[in-house]
């Protein structure tokens, strides 16, 4: 993994600790770090996406004091998985990515539900889908699209200097 993608992925898990929790509506906050893995896995296809999320996963375990190792390998599998889907259908619309994002949330927020259910997690799928899963999914929504956004203008920049 590059530095930058290192340097980045840390910045993510300190602004998910310390900026995020100022955006909180009703009691959901936006999943910066996952929003940063799967916009990386999209770019740089599945090794990246499973390393950045492997290694922003297990800082926000460690950060988050619960079983460690649940969001390293579900945010992993995730990147690894929306990398391998961006390699083969290679998508580059934001229209495309956006929506996409939601879903791997919600899909992401559904196996950490199962691994947990592994340790008898106390919570019922329906409630956790309603009050957690599905507003995170939509707020990771909104972020990510400010995050595709920025890149495009990032590139266009880019495109200009050569």
């Amino acid at each position: 993994m590059r530095l930058s993608l290192l340097l980045l992925t840390l910045g993510g898990n300190v602004a998910q600790s310390s900026v995020v929790p100022m955006l909180t509506i009703t009691g959901i906050t936006p999943d910066l770090p996952f929003v940063l893995t799967v916009l990386l896995a999209l770019r740089h296809g599945p090794q990246t996406g499973c390393l950045v999320g492997f290694a922003a996963g297990i800082l926000q375990d460690v950060a988050g004091g619960g079983l460690l190792g649940v969001q390293a390998l579900t945010k992993a599998m995730a990147g690894f998985g929306i990398g391998l889907l961006g390699e083969r259908f290679r998508i580059g619309d934001p229209l495309v990515q956006v929506p996409g994002l939601v879903l791997v949330t919600i899909g992401e927020g559904l196996l950490r539900f199962g691994v947990l259910q592994l340790f008898h997690y106390p919570a019922s799928l329906g409630g956790l889908m309603l009050y957690a899963i599905l507003p995170q999914a939509l707020f990771n929504g909104v972020l990510g699209a400010s995050g595709v956004l920025a890149m495009a203008a990032l590139d266009a920049v880019r495109a200009r200097r050569l």
